[in-house]
């Protein structure tokens, strides 16, 4: 038996008609608008507040684990002498480090550069923060 085109095409769409995608499963999952973490810690006789940036993400509900960057501010005053210029108390800043989180609660080790200054070399200091997470 010869198929023609138009009864090839007849067969084709009869089957299509048949066929039916399968339904999308509820997996009851929220759509999310904001996933974050919002830290406030010590680092060099100075305190920081930070937003967690692009970061490695370990997560084993309800604990989740984070390595990467910190983007925030850092607020110190400088200690110069009378009349000297001196830095802004609050200024911007990126260190790296680990974040930990349990549910809410959030507990941040972090790194963040000195610079070099005429009397000190620039080095890198650890501190510790709490914060939450959203």
């Amino acid at each position: 038996m010869k198929i023609t085109l138009p009864t090839a095409l007849i067969i084709c769409l009869s089957l299509s008609l048949q066929i039916r995608a399968q339904a999308p499963k509820d997996t009851g999952a929220k759509p999310v608008l904001f996933d974050g973490l919002f830290v406030a810690g010590y680092v060099d006789n100075g305190a920081y507040v930070n937003c967690t940036g692009p970061s490695i993400k370990f997560t084993k509900r309800p604990v989740s684990v984070l390595l990467g960057l910190l983007p925030g501010l850092r607020i110190k005053e400088d200690k110069v002498p009378e009349g000297a210029p001196k830095n802004s108390v609050v200024t911007p800043s990126l260190g790296f480090g680990l974040t930990a989180a349990y549910k809410h609660l959030a507990i941040q080790l972090p790194f963040y550069y000195t610079n070099k200054t005429t009397t000190k070399d620039g080095k890198w200091n650890p501190g510790i923060g709490i914060g939450y997470k959203f």
